[in-house]
């Protein structure tokens, strides 16, 4: 499910590898996300960590079988569930080496999430986006904090409510992407700031990043836990769990009408 490769220089790159499913996550994969995480914040010998997505999408987000399958759980369980990816994801956005997501295609939901923690991100000009929770009766809970840190709220009171999906230059001016180029220079363009990475200092750049979290507010665990208890309500409430199922049986959700798209 995670593939993680370091070379010589100290450049690891993560990559979500379930590309038969558009590397959509589950609790393995968000555990092993966490938990790499980790391992390289401990690592001396690396310096810049890449996140990327095997195939033709980088994350279609939450894999919808498991979270189906979670709704049925307890409430406490369904909570720790949501829990572990409010974590997983703070575990990336305080990671102490700069994050770069090496965007190769569509991005939804939850994988809106793991960009908006990175650092930084730059993506091919084909790849799409949406947050697009409220589709299925959801909503974007425990990524919220990072999306809006990245896009405002302005922003996100419409596309939380909409849904619509934007092209790479429009993730772009919304403030998900820092460039966007042909699928051909994505990877010219991951080693030119990776090049520019390696010629700062280590604990130079750690503190910088701990610096930018000072000024502007650093995500409290009460914030984690509150997002996480937002989205284990509603996965398991009528409406998340109708639309959950009308997803995954390619049919209506019974609050739409009409040809709606």
């Amino acid at each position: 499910m995670l593939l993680l490769d370091k070379d010589d220089r100290g450049v690891a790159t993560v990559t979500l590898n379930r590309p038969e499913i558009h590397n959509a996550m589950n609790s393995e994969l968000i555990e092993s996300l966490r938990s790499t995480f980790a391992d390289l914040d401990q690592d001396d010998e690396v310096r810049v960590v890449i996140l990327t997505g095997a195939g033709k999408s980088f994350s279609a987000g939450g894999d919808l079988n498991w979270m189906k399958a979670s709704a049925g759980y307890t409430p406490g369980q369904n909570e720790a569930e949501a829990m572990n990816l409010a974590e997983m994801l703070h575990r990336l956005n305080v990671l102490s080496k700069p994050t770069l997501a090496v965007v190769q295609g569509a991005a939804y939901a939850g994988g809106m999430g793991l960009i908006s923690a990175c650092d930084m991100a730059i993506a091919a000009d084909h790849a799409v986006f949406a947050i697009t929770e409220v589709r299925i009766g959801l909503i974007p809970a425990t990524i919220s904090p990072y999306l809006l840190q990245v896009m405002g709220s302005r922003q996100a009171r419409r596309y939380f409510q909409t849904a619509e999906r934007f092209d790479a230059m429009k993730a772009k001016e919304l403030g998900f992407l820092n460039e966007v180029v042909s699928f051909e220079a994505l990877e010219a363009k991951r080693d030119e700031l990776v090049a520019h990475l390696l010629k700062g200092g280590p604990n130079a750049l750690a503190k910088s990043k701990v610096l930018i979290r000072d000024i502007v507010g650093d995500l409290s665990e009460e914030m984690r836990r509150d997002t996480a208890k937002r989205i284990a309500d509603v996965r398991a409430s009528e409406e998340g769990l109708e639309g959950l199922s009308s997803f995954l049986e390619k049919r209506k959700p019974s609050w739409q009408t009409g040809e709606q798209s």
